[in-house]
């Protein structure tokens, strides 16, 4: 079974890298901007879309607001991306949300950062898998029943792509985002100079209502409904935090490059954003995360603009569309490179298991990616691989880090204008300071609305996520603080045990027993013991009779069991030998039967000697190991005899005194 196991993990993986590998391994910085610009950019692809799902419960009349709720997210953009140029500044080593949070509030609200963007992470797997399902589904009808199993099977490849160690070409990246970012703005431009020529520019979907049930809506019921809308659009500001995470990929000064990065890509995603609600609303194209009876709302919105601006042109559809699928996957692929590093920070910090600090076979994290792939694909097939469900879920455990991370950065600037007094250098910090209290009260606005209008829609999933990770988190690092405090050397000379005493187990006088007193004897401790136990008063006799024929030079001692019990009268005996002499160290040999796998000869060579044989050995041995490893100064050592190997060399004949 190991062997096949082995042979599978080379299939899928490949075969491993040396150490000195890794260099080669890092991304270039020349296509930094790029890769980090897949994240914010790939949101166009469905934020806009979150506007009139959400808006289209309320009928055709509620698209009158989709303007104004995309000037309201598109506000709350710019204010995340005008902090965020500082913190790249403030935090030129990087870091991102997580050591902001840490170093200016503290490891406990840094616990709660990490587990906000544990949640993003997986969220961004899942909602750039779906929506580039659905995206394809757009050029090939009729994928819509098996999509929650299409974006798994997406996940699963990223995956496997990512555990073999490959990494997107920068060239690719960028040829992809260019693409994409081209074809919507041809959209938008297009779209918006045809409808100023004045020519009739109308969705097919418009004629449709994506209502699902007529009803009356009160101005209050509608100011709740926009509400939603709003912090559903505001899913668009995710991905500009990758940047505080990636500023080591930019030439010095880190900083200012990193600045000007966001500035250009922040930039980018709101012209697109907003230039795409506009022409939405203009056009009449309506959505529907369920549609009843029209096709057409069943599209992405931006198949729809394409559709309608082009002319329903496969010319025009086509790449765009594809190049839509190919940025969301981009996307999901940037948080396979991303979770596992920020896991292993995590890791390193004592919030999350050690194995997570540990790459694998192929330089990468892969305790961290199999974690990430299932987790994004559990979420995609329970919410029925809808990125309109998910979209709830992702905005909380976003927004939650953005808050946290915002706050910090509002008392860093507080405690840099404490010391400060030059006038341009506190000048700055006042404007910092200010745009970072902007951003958190605009994240904060976009978090309550969530909490309050999604939390029965979902949104408590997310809350228990959180929670249930933080508190994870927490107990992980009591953990290792206390084995830490346990294990750390004293001052002073270190105390060490008075005496060492061996016991061994003995049974009968066969070649694993010579080999275990051999090895009892070489480490000379102060005595030594064999032990066996009276469950057999006839092969008692046979053993000592057997024993002092042979003249072992080990006493031998006889422990009396009136009910037959071989672990409890062992386990008694060892504790009366530590009761004794508390500072003593005792150490138990203890037989272990190994099926041997090797060529063999005779009987051993048939096939008798196999994996399933192993039940029928060690048994007791295994007895004793769970029961005597909890006693504080006993140390068990079991000594294997290779079961069908003629390879096993012979112990000594004699043990001397």
């Amino acid at each position: 079974m190991t062997r096949s196991w082995a042979v599978l993990k080379r299939l899928l993986v490949g075969e491993p890298f040396a150490s000195g590998r890794g260099s080669s391994l890092v991304l270039s910085k020349r296509y930094a901007i790029p890769l980090l610009a897949v994240n914010p950019i790939s949101s166009i692809a469905y934020a806009p879309e979150q506007v009139f799902l959400v808006l289209g419960v309320a009928g055709t009349a509620a698209y009158a607001l989709s303007p104004w709720t995309g000037l309201a997210v598109a506000a709350v953009m710019v204010a995340v991306i005008a902090s965020y140029r500082y913190t790249v500044q403030a935090y030129p080593g990087g870091g991102g949300d997580y050591r902001v949070v840490t170093a200016n509030f503290g490891p406990g609200a840094g616990r709660l950062a990490a587990a906000a963007l544990v949640l993003d992470y997986i969220l961004t797997v899942a909602v750039s898998t779906a929506a580039a399902v659905a995206a394809v589904d757009a050029l090939v009808p009729g994928l819509r029943p098996w999509r929650e199993w299409l974006a798994a099977a997406a996940i699963a490849l990223l995956a496997a792509f990512n555990l073999r160690g490959l990494r997107v070409s920068g060239r690719v990246a960028a040829a992809v985002t260019v693409a994409f970012v081209a074809g919507v703005a041809a959209i938008v431009l297009t779209g918006l100079v045809r409808l100023a020529a004045g020519e009739d520019l109308t969705a097919a979907s418009a004629g449709h209502d994506a209502r699902e049930g007529a009803q009356e809506w009160t101005s209050a019921a509608l100011f709740l409904l926009c509400a939603r809308a709003f912090a559903a659009g505001s899913v668009a500001v995710t991905g500009i935090e990758t940047f505080t995470t990636r500023v080591r990929f930019f030439r010095p000064p880190r900083g200012r490059n990193a600045a000007a990065a966001i500035t250009a890509v922040g930039a980018a995603t709101v012209a697109l954003f907003i230039g795409t609600v506009v022409l939405a609303f203009l056009t009449g194209a309506q959505t529907s995360a369920n549609p009843a009876s029209a096709p057409d709302l069943r599209h992405p919105l931006l198949a729809q603009l394409a559709d309608t601006v082009f002319g329903s042109s496969p010319a025009a559809l086509w790449p765009v569309m594809l190049a839509t699928a190919g940025v969301l996957l981009l996307a999901a692929n940037t948080a396979f490179v991303g979770f596992p590093q920020l896991a292993s920070v995590f890791a390193e910090d004592s919030l999350l298991p050690r194995q997570l600090h540990k790459r694998g076979d192929r330089l990468v994290y892969s305790n961290g990616i199999l974690i990430l792939a299932v987790a994004a694909a559990l979420l995609v097939v329970l919410y029925g691989g809808g990125a309109y469900e998910l979209i709830g879920l992702y905005v909380v455990g976003v927004f939650l880090s953005m808050v946290l991370s915002h706050a910090a950065m509002s008392r860093h600037w507080r405690r840099v204008l404490d010391v400060e007094r030059d006038p341009a250098r506190r000048a700055r910090a006042h404007r910092a300071r200010a745009t970072a209290v902007a951003a958190v009260l605009a994240c904060a606005a976009v978090l309550a609305i969530v909490a309050f209008t999604m939390f029965r829609r979902g949104g408590w999933i997310a809350v228990l996520i959180i929670g249930g990770c933080y508190l994870l988190m927490r107990a992980i690092s009591t953990h290792y603080a206390a084995v830490r405090g346990e294990i750390e050397l004293p001052k002073g000379r270190p105390q060490l045990p008075s005496r060492s005493h061996a016991i061994v187990l003995a049974s009968s006088v066969n070649l694993p027993l010579m080999r275990m007193l051999s090895y009892a004897k070489a480490p000379r401790p102060d005595t030594i013991t064999a032990l066996t136990v009276n469950v057999d008063a006839a092969a008692s006799r046979r053993l000592v009779a057997e024993w002092d024929r042979r003249r072992i030079g080990v006493p031998l001692t006889v422990l009396d069991s009136p009910y037959r019990e071989i672990t409890g009268p062992i386990v008694d005996y060892v504790k009366a030998r530590r009761r004794d002499a508390p500072r003593d160290v005792v150490t138990v040999y203890l037989p272990e039967y190994v099926v041997g796998l090797g060529p063999q000869k005779g009987r051993l060579s048939r096939g008798y000697f196999n994996w399933s044989t192993s039940l029928l050995h060690n048994q007791t041995t295994k007895a004793l190991h769970r029961q005597l490893k909890y006693e504080p100064g006993v140390m068990v050592c079991t000594v294997p005899w290779i079961l069908g190997d003629s390879t096993e060399p012979p112990p000594l004949r004699r043990i001397p005194k």
